[in-house]
């Protein structure tokens, strides 16, 4: 097996994918999940205001302070995704163009050795390394553990595509660029979308993290609970975290059925 169909399958094999869907959701579907989530926010408000809270307690979980960390994580999770997606889907394009072959192996390893490294671990390195914390920093270490299984699920979405289809276009006029851009990139958007729904999970879960470099987010709740040894406020913060992380992979689901093409 020649080094290139090596590289292929090594990127096929660790492709995020999901179930492949012959059909669009029904409305039920569509509304069973956010009627779940905000019925664990309303059991969770419920909770809450049952409680005898004290003074830390108290200030962790009022409602400004909620919302402040939610906004803040929010905000860590879009801003880091998009510049993921920025970088990820034309660096996925131009490896799959047959003048990288050379370099594309060498390239994947060095990524899939930077994922394996904890993403604390990073956030750490970039605020020793180069002295600043907050949000930059976060977004910094965020990008470089969600890039991977965005660039591979471009690359494999791409590599799928049959090069007979490829050949017919070409012979209807089409130039690579064109080929690219209405048959190959079409044909590629659910596994690219799944890659990217993962990476938004990641980017999600692994922001919690930030609050130990000053950039915000829910993980300050957490880690204010730890730190004090109030297992409510860590309850809260866990829970809000799972339930904006279910939230976004909802939205991203409703923004995969849209953009699917029709017949995938």
């Amino acid at each position: 097996m020649t080094s290139a169909a090596e590289a292929r399958k090594h990127d096929k094999d660790q492709v995020v994918s999901t179930p492949a869907r012959t059909s669009r959701r029904t409305l039920t579907g569509y509304l069973a999940l956010p009627v779940i989530l905000a019925a664990v926010c309303l059991a969770m408000y419920l909770w809450i205001s049952s409680l005898e809270l004290d003074s830390i307690e108290a200030r962790s979980l009022n409602a400004s302070s909620l919302a402040i960390a939610t906004w803040e994580h929010v905000q860590l999770t879009a801003v880091s995704t998009v510049i993921t997606l920025l970088i990820a889907v034309p660096a996925g394009i131009i490896l799959t163009r047959p003048f990288t072959g050379r370099v594309r192996p060498y390239l994947l390893t060095l990524l899939n050795l930077g994922q394996a490294v904890p993403t604390i671990a990073i956030l750490v390195l970039l605020a020793v390394a180069w002295l600043f914390l907050g949000f930059q920093a976060a977004i910094v270490g965020l990008v470089l553990y969600a890039i991977v299984p965005v660039l591979l699920n471009t690359m494999v979405g791409l590599e799928q595509v049959d090069d007979s289809i490829l050949e017919a276009a070409r012979g209807m006029g089409y130039s690579k660029m064109g080929a690219l851009r209405k048959i190959e990139l079409p044909l590629s958007v659910p596994i690219i979308l799944a890659g990217v729904r993962t990476a938004l999970i990641i980017n999600v879960g692994t922001a919690t993290l930030a609050a130990y470099i000053n950039a915000g987010g829910l993980g300050e709740i957490i880690v204010a609970g730890l730190s004090t040894n109030r297992v409510t406020v860590q309850i809260v913060g866990a829970a809000l975290t799972a339930v904006l992380a279910l939230l976004i992979d909802y939205i991203a689901g409703l923004a995969e059925d849209m953009l699917r093409p029709e017949g995938l």
